[in-house]
């Protein structure tokens, strides 16, 4: 029985895990951060669909964590050899815990500030509705948010690249 958990707990599953839990918990993350600002939108535009390009904008901020995600799951792809054509290198159980650790930034990162920055963008659509000269300072807001989701990423993209 304990060769069995070896294999399932290798260094390159762990690795892959971590790659799998970037994109996963990210992109859960932007797809409820869209979801909540696209809900608030489809109202806006069935009142006044001259809105959409604005509310649009809004709308993608909360996209960007799933893609921060995709990356570092693709730097971590990269890194075990797994891309490029190459064998890939078996990595030990300490290397892949390593790629699994350099994940969770990003993971729960991305998680976390896809969804404030879609409840920041959904207050934005308000503001679109009553005040469309002041769009831009609710998309800067929603904006702000972004700096912990690229925080995130850049501790992730660190600790990958400089493993």
């Amino acid at each position: 029985m304990g060769e069995i958990w070896k294999e399932i707990f290798s260094g390159n599953n762990l690795a892959l895990l971590g790659a799998a839990l970037a994109t996963l918990l990210a992109g859960i993350g932007s797809a409820k951060g869209v979801n909540m600002v696209a809900k608030a939108t489809a109202g806006l535009i069935s009142e006044d669909p001259n809105k959409f390009g604005k509310a649009f904008l809004l709308q993608a901020l909360p996209m960007t964590q799933g893609i921060y995600g995709l990356v570092t799951s693709f730097m971590i792809i990269f890194k075990m050899g797994l891309l490029g054509g190459g064998a890939a290198q078996q990595l030990t159980v300490a290397q892949g815990a390593y790629f699994l650790v350099a994940s969770l930034p990003i993971a729960f990162g991305g998680l976390f500030s896809a969804i404030k920055q879609g409840e920041v963008a959904t207050a934005g659509i308000s503001v679109l509705a009553k005040r469309p000269e002041a769009t831009g300072k609710a998309i800067i807001s929603a904006s702000l948010v972004e700096t912990y989701a690229i925080f995130a990423v850049l501790v992730s993209l660190l600790l990958i690249l400089f493993a």
